[in-house]
């Protein structure tokens, strides 16, 4: 066999591979989409149904004649907030790490890692009395602070790597040609480092948009629930509405979907690139 032959054969091996592993990461999220449009009996039909018959809407219909719609604006309202205030803060701790070196600063924006290592159930109960001390259980003002406590460490190490990437001596252009710090920062640092904010404002959504254990120990309220404890309100003690709930993960699954594929080439770009430098 030449070599010619032998690179065709590997092509074509790699290929399988790839088109095999996209089908078997793929088949949950078809599954779920196909499982969402199925009547209850169809759930449980043996053996399994790969294509219904006759798709019925049913379920999203029911999925929002309920308190779904609630709970989608409870997340959205809490995840939005918390992505907005945790990328702009984290920015701002990252250029003031990347720009204005201390002694220990490297060392301390390492140390940030380590937070990520103390268990939630840990910090749980006192993040609960604190927040019923100052009354503010079943508020977003929660959550937010809450995400924005895990979130901020981690985010603030991504985007270090991606503003030292940034020659400083573009920004001492631009103040020579009569631009203020933060007027430097702003056209000319933050558009260069695009893809270490997206890769990061990916991160912090994903993280407040999926917590389950936060939003279920401070919102004891039902219209105050987030998705994903909305979501398992819907397990009852001796059954389970499959058919809502694969409705609801896929409706849930939606602004997670749009917001990668907007941001799909910064992020992949961001993990391969920012977060290694520095």
């Amino acid at each position: 066999m030449n070599l010619r032959a032998r690179r065709r054969l590997s092509d074509w091996l790699l290929n399988t591979l790839l088109v095999g592993f996209t089908i078997v990461v793929l088949f949950p999220f078809y599954w779920l989409l196909v499982s969402s449009l199925k009547t209850q009996d169809q759930l449980f039909q043996i053996p399994p149904l790969w294509i219904p018959t006759a798709p019925t809407f049913d379920n999203f219909v029911r999925l929002f004649q309920g308190r779904f719609p609630v709970w989608f604006q409870n997340s959205a309202v809490v995840a939005s907030a918390t992505t907005l205030l945790g990328l702009t803060l984290a920015a701002l701790a990252a250029y003031s790490f990347s720009r204005f070196p201390f002694p220990g600063n490297r060392a301390l924006s390492t140390i940030f890692l380590f937070i990520q290592l103390f268990p939630v159930a840990v910090v749980v109960i006192p993040l609960f009395i604190l927040w019923t001390n100052l009354k503010l259980t079943n508020t977003y003002a929660s959550l937010i602070v809450t995400y924005l406590v895990f979130g901020l460490p981690v985010s603030t190490w991504l985007l270090i790597g991606f503003f030292n990437a940034v020659p400083a001596e573009l920004e001492e252009a631009a103040m020579i040609d009569g631009s203020s710090r933060l007027g430097a920062l702003w056209r000319v640092t933050l558009p260069l480092a695009l893809p270490g904010l997206a890769a990061t404002a990916i991160y912090i959504f994903l993280l407040s948009w999926n917590e389950f254990f936060f939003a279920l120990t401070f919102m004891n309220s039902t219209d105050m629930r987030t998705i994903p404890v909305g979501l398992s309100s819907f397990f009852a003690e001796h059954s389970v509405d499959w058919g809502l709930v694969m409705a609801g993960s896929v409706v849930a699954s939606l602004p997670v979907v749009l917001l990668f594929g907007a941001l799909s080439r910064y992020f992949i770009q961001g993990l391969t690139s920012g977060a290694l430098k520095g």
